[in-house]
């Protein structure tokens, strides 16, 4: 069983679609044809997250019968991606949805018709300049991380010759504009906030150097800014997609799928013919659209106005995912975990996040509508989090937690001074912030050593809680004040927003000794 031979035709359907795989419905050849003549889409970015999500959706799209243009891929930062995991496969690959009850779907994805090396160095270039060229495309879009939207004064001297993402894909609107001011949509699909506004600042970066350089005349940066021309729309993604997992390829092998084996670049990109990813996924788009949009919507997209993407943003990462996870990671770190499945088996930490998210963030959430916050949470709780095959960590998650503070739980209680509610139903978002202070000393419950994750500020805070001890209640506590004043980690005084004491006082039950951290979380999720 292999990917190429399905192009061909030279392949058992009756063998695939008995061990489960599910084969495409559409005619592959017919949507390439067409995509190669007219097409509607360019997406920067062939990692495992684009095969995994939105070239998944478009699949699905197609085989409703009611679409018949394909997704081109250009990768802009490792070129071997195209070399090792879709030109020896014929740009098809193998999607493996990962169930929360340890079993696995199977589906072959072949939405994507041409995958191009997106720099002037090689051949490709000159494709992806007929493309932009073409009337008929309709967007492009991206999967690069936050980190592809950078830009620095060295690549921005260098004027078409750019070597960023952000100045290659300038220098391909920049061919748009000259066809004749052709309209398109420049769509982020990146999990950071605003993300379309980092794609416009990213661009204008180098068009308006450019234009200072004489290299563009101001009517190019005219056409970027009008809105009946080039849009940025704003998107929500949420869908875990971890490395090729050893369990997904054991399963593949003795279902005889051959198309199976790991692949890791020079640059450490790891990725496989196969992609696998949690079944739970969200992509909200703003529908802002210059020139018509594939039909994402065909395959569970969600097209909506830029305020409820917003709100779905804002509800994702200060209520019903984001919070949630912080909680469990230094809790779960001082309690010796090192999966969240596993931690999600602990009833404790488990009823700890349950009642975070349900009863004490939830009444500050607007709801965006598209998406009911309770069935988020409900998602998150009993089939994202315990999903065995997600080798998340808690050490991964507690990472850079200084800076996760202030949105994930800052925001929150800000809301329920600016609305008025009632603080006393804030038991154990307190509770958590009290165990950052027990976490930044470096010792499980057991008051053995571990080792805090990365953060760029942990130097700093575990100097102001050194002076304290473990196991003695009479000691100064002032730098508790110290730490919990600071709005730079947590969003706010909390002494001015009245929490401050009811925080200290978690902390001294925390800093108890040993086994105060398990016997102090089980008793305010117990009594909560």
């Amino acid at each position: 069983m292999k990917l190429t031979d399905i192009l061909c035709g030279q392949f058992n359907a009756a063998e695939w679609e008995q061990k489960g795989y599910e084969l495409p419905k559409f005619d592959i050849k017919a949507v390439r044809e067409k995509t190669a003549k007219e097409p509607t889409w360019v997406h920067f970015g062939g990692g495992n997250i684009f095969r995994a999500f939105p070239a998944a959706i478009l699949n699905d799209a197609l085989n409703t019968g009611k679409y018949d243009r394909g997704v081109i891929v250009a990768e802009t930062f490792d070129f071997e991606v195209i070399d090792k995991a879709y030109a020896p496969y014929d740009n098809l690959s193998l999607y493996v949805a990962l169930r929360s009850d340890g079993n696995i779907e199977k589906k072959v994805i072949a939405s994507v018709t041409e995958a191009l090396k997106a720099d002037p160095q090689f051949a490709d270039w000159q494709r992806l300049v007929e493309i932009f060229r073409n009337p008929s495309l309709q967007m492009i879009s991206f999967t690069i991380t936050e980190k592809g939207y950078a830009y620095n004064e060295a690549d921005l001297e260098r004027g078409f010759n750019a070597q960023f993402a952000m100045g290659k894909v300038a220098a391909l609107l920049y061919e748009r504009f000259q066809a004749g001011q052709l309209p398109l949509t420049v769509q982020s699909m990146d999990n950071c906030s605003h993300n379309g506004d980092k794609v416009r600042s990213g661009v204008f970066a180098y068009a308006e150097r450019w234009q200072k350089d004489g290299l563009v005349p101001q009517a190019f940066i005219d056409y970027l800014r009008d809105e009946t021309k080039i849009t940025f729309p704003w998107s929500m993604i949420d869908k875990i997609t971890p490395r090729p997992h050893q369990k997904v390829k054991e399963l593949l092998e003795a279902d005889g799928f051959e198309d199976n084996n790991y692949i890791e670049t020079e640059r450490h990109t790891f990725t496989a013919p196969f992609v696998n990813a949690e079944e739970v996924q969200y992509l909200v788009i703003e529908d802002n659209y210059t020139n018509g949009r594939p039909p994402l919507d065909l395959g569970g997209a969600l097209y909506t106005t830029r305020e409820t993407v917003d709100k779905v943003e804002t509800m994702k990462v200060t209520t019903c995912l984001n919070p949630l996870h912080t909680a469990m990671s230094i809790y779960g770190c001082m309690l010796d975990y090192t999966l969240i499945s596993a931690e999600m088996a602990d009833d404790d930490l488990r009823a700890f996040i349950q009642k975070i998210g349900y009863m004490e963030a939830m009444p500050v959430v607007v709801d965006p509508g598209v998406l009911n916050p309770y069935e988020f949470i409900g998602a998150v709780i009993n089939r994202r989090l315990p999903n065995p095959f997600m080798p998340d960590a808690p050490q991964r998650i507690a990472m850079d937690t200084s800076q996760k503070l202030p949105i994930r739980f800052g925001e929150t209680i800000k809301k329920y001074i600016a609305r008025g509610l009632d603080k006393s139903n804030l038991v154990l978002i307190p509770l958590t912030l009290a165990g950052y202070a027990r976490y930044l000393k470096g010792l499980k419950d057991d008051l053995t050593p571990f080792e805090p994750s990365p953060d760029p500020m942990l130097a700093e805070l575990q100097q102001i809680v050194a002076p304290l001890e473990i196991g003695k209640a009479d000691q100064d506590w002032s730098p508790l004040r110290q730490l919990y004043s600071r709005k730079d980690v947590f969003g706010l005084d909390l002494y001015e927003a009245g929490l401050g004491e009811q925080i200290e006082g978690y902390v001294k039950e925390l800093y108890a000794g040993a086994g105060a951290v398990r016997k102090t979380l089980h008793k305010y999720v117990s009594a909560r």
